[in-house]
């Protein structure tokens, strides 16, 4: 009851939990991303169960507390850089980031699905085990900077549990507007880049302060809303993927077909 009726108790759980959506972003982009090659029928789920194995990656790691702040101190020295287990962890979490991110925009522009494969391709198992790998990076740096805004890991789990009841709301709806959106997606893909590249100095001890970050990818999506307002009475860019060329190329005389000519 105390806890209950301590002020700063709630202040602290109004704090974190803004603080868990805002980290949580990226989360849910890498998530929308990743559903979007499923079956539609298949999307919902994955994603509820992606949220869900983020919310117990973060309460796992809240009551090992110990461990967690453990995963701080030097582990081994590389180059004369010291790297702890968080470090090594962010450092291979970003790198994968970037290589996942710099591959769905090749896919995206010419690859297998460019070329006439049809959504749904891929499985839920696969998209799950990605999920879950970016969990644990994504997790760990949301409970390490909970840990240093709040003393009980009660209210730590309240936010978290919070948190991911809102980003469960608002994955649908962000899922289909990136799926309709070609645009939206590119954008969104640069994002896991930038947040790729973070994770990676982060783990290397090279300070990027977030608020940067967060500025950067707000503004962007300030723009492209304003794009898309703008063009709202066009129809939506059409990517260009290789196989249209392949076609223009078989057509008679070489000329390319109309639909192709878009974008």
């Amino acid at each position: 009851m105390d806890l209950l009726t301590n002020p700063e108790t709630w202040i602290a759980l109004l704090t974190l939990t803004v603080l868990e959506i805002v980290l949580g972003i990226d989360n849910i982009v890498f998530i929308s991303i990743l559903t979007d090659k499923l079956a539609e029928e298949q999307r919902a789920r994955a994603r509820t169960i992606g949220l869900g194995l983020a919310m117990g990656m973060r309460i796992l790691l809240l009551l090992t507390i110990t461990w967690v702040v453990g995963l701080t101190e030097p582990l081994v020295t590389l180059l004369g850089q010291e790297l702890s287990g968080r470090d090594t962890i962010l450092i291979g979490g970003g790198l994968f980031l970037l290589a996942k991110a710099t591959t769905e925009i090749h896919e995206t522009l010419e690859g297998e699905e460019a070329h006439g494969v049809a959504r749904g391709t891929a499985t839920l198992g696969a998209v799950l085990v990605q999920i879950a790998l970016l969990d644990v990076v994504f997790s760990l740096d949301s409970v390490i900077t909970a840990v240093g805004m709040a003393d009980e890991v009660i209210v730590m789990i309240a936010a978290v549990v919070i948190a991911i009841g809102v980003m469960l709301v608002a994955a649908g709806p962000l899922a289909a507007f990136v799926g309709r959106h070609p645009t939206v997606k590119m954008l969104a893909l640069s994002f896991l880049l930038l947040i790729g590249m973070s994770l990676v100095a982060d783990g290397l001890d090279i300070d990027i302060p977030k608020g940067y970050v967060y500025f950067a990818m707000g503004f962007s999506v300030f723009v492209e809303m304003l794009n898309l307002r703008l063009r709202r009475r066009q129809d939506p860019i059409h990517l260009r993927p290789t196989f249209v060329k392949e076609l223009a190329a078989d057509a008679p005389g070489g000329e390319t077909p109309a639909a192709s000519t878009r974008g």
